[in-house]
């Protein structure tokens, strides 16, 4: 069963088990589709820059950390996609999560939007924000949430 109705799509990651069950879902529905996928890492900066002192070195050392994770995450996608005879593209962002994520989605035309969301409630929820759900309140495009074992629990 083929269907065109997505031809470019991304998936968020951060390397996360959550994260990669939306990119094997992500891959799936790509497969299905015909659909280029892309895969797309968020470094923030915010807290990175604040938390230590410039001349010590940190900022660096954490960026290039993020790098490395970054490049993980998407290489997950891309060894799933090869497998899968899907075309993934791997993308390394800096800057807000849910904004970059909004933000390449409309610069690159993409149907669809896939990611993993925790499903954390209540004082969780308020204190760490949610990546997905601002992507969900401020995308125009179609956003498809992966949830977490725990999110039914609201845990």
């Amino acid at each position: 069963m083929k269907s065109n109705i997505y031809r470019k799509m991304m998936v968020a990651t951060d390397g996360s088990e959550l994260a990669k069950k939306a990119v094997d879902t992500a891959i799936k529905i790509s497969k299905i589709s015909e659909a280029k996928l892309y895969a797309v890492y968020v470094i923030s900066y915010e807290g990175i820059s604040t938390a230590y002192p410039k001349e010590a070195g940190w900022e660096k050392a954490a960026l290039d950390y993020f790098r490395i994770e970054g490049k993980e995450a998407t290489a997950y996608a891309e060894n799933s996609g090869r497998t899968e005879n899907v075309e993934v593209e791997s993308i390394i962002l800096d800057g807000n999560p849910a904004r970059e994520i909004v933000d390449f989605a409309e610069k690159n035309d993409i149907d669809l939007i896939v990611m993993g969301t925790l499903g954390k409630t209540g004082l969780n929820r308020f204190l760490l924000g949610s990546v997905a759900e601002n992507v969900v309140k401020n995308s125009k495009k179609a956003v498809l949430i992966v949830k977490g074992e725990n999110a039914e629990k609201g845990e």
